[in-house]
C-alpha cells in the first residue's frame, strides 16, 4: 500500500468506496453528507487511490445527553489495507477537526463485526445489539472527547 495522506474531501470523493463496503445496492448519498458542518475524510494512497473513508456530522446522541455530540458515520476500509492503519489514522484525524469544532462526544452505530475496531481507539459500547435492516446487528458506541 506504501503511504496514506488524510485528506479533508468533497462527500463524493466517498461514495465508490462507501458503495462497494457499505451500501451494496442501496443509495451512496447519506442525508446531510452536503451540510457544511459535515466533516468527510479521505484515506488516499500515494497513487491517489481512495483506501478509507469516513464522515463526522453534529448529532444528538440517543445515549448521553451532552450539548456537543457528534456523529461518526459512513466508516468504510478497502479490504485489501484493513488491519494497516488507515482506518485508525482516519478517524483520529476526524476527533481532531471535531475537537477543534467544539465536540465533546462522538457517537456511532457500530456494525458488529466492527465493535473491537472502535473499543481499540477508546469507544465504549453504551447500547444493547439492535437490528438495523437491511445491514444487520449494530451496537450503539460512544467516546468522550476533552472539551476545548
Amino acid at each position: 500500500m506504501g503511504t496514506v495522506r488524510i485528506e479533508r474531501v468533497e462527500p463524493a470523493a466517498t461514495y465508490e468506496l462507501r458503495s462497494r463496503v457499505l451500501r451494496q445496492g442501496r443509495a451512496v448519498q447519506i442525508t446531510g453528507d452536503d451540510a457544511p458542518s459535515t466533516v468527510h475524510l479521505a484515506a488516499v494512497t500515494d497513487e491517489g487511490r481512495v483506501v478509507g473513508v469516513v464522515r463526522f456530522h453534529p448529532q444528538v446522541c440517543p445515549w448521553r445527553d451532552t450539548e456537543y455530540a457528534w456523529q461518526l458515520r459512513g466508516m468504510a476500509t478497502d479490504p485489501e489495507v484493513r488491519g494497516l492503519g488507515a482506518g485508525r489514522a482516519l478517524v483520529a484525524e476526524g476527533l481532531v477537526q471535531i475537537s477543534r469544532a467544539g465536540a465533546d462526544l462522538v457517537w456511532c452505530d457500530a456494525r458488529e463485526a466492527a465493535v473491537g475496531f472502535y473499543e481499540r481507539i477508546g469507544f465504549t459500547v453504551v447500547s444493547p445489539p439492535y437490528d438495523m435492516p437491511p445491514v444487520g446487528i449494530h451496537l450503539g458506541m460512544v467516546l468522550d472527547l476533552p472539551i476545548r
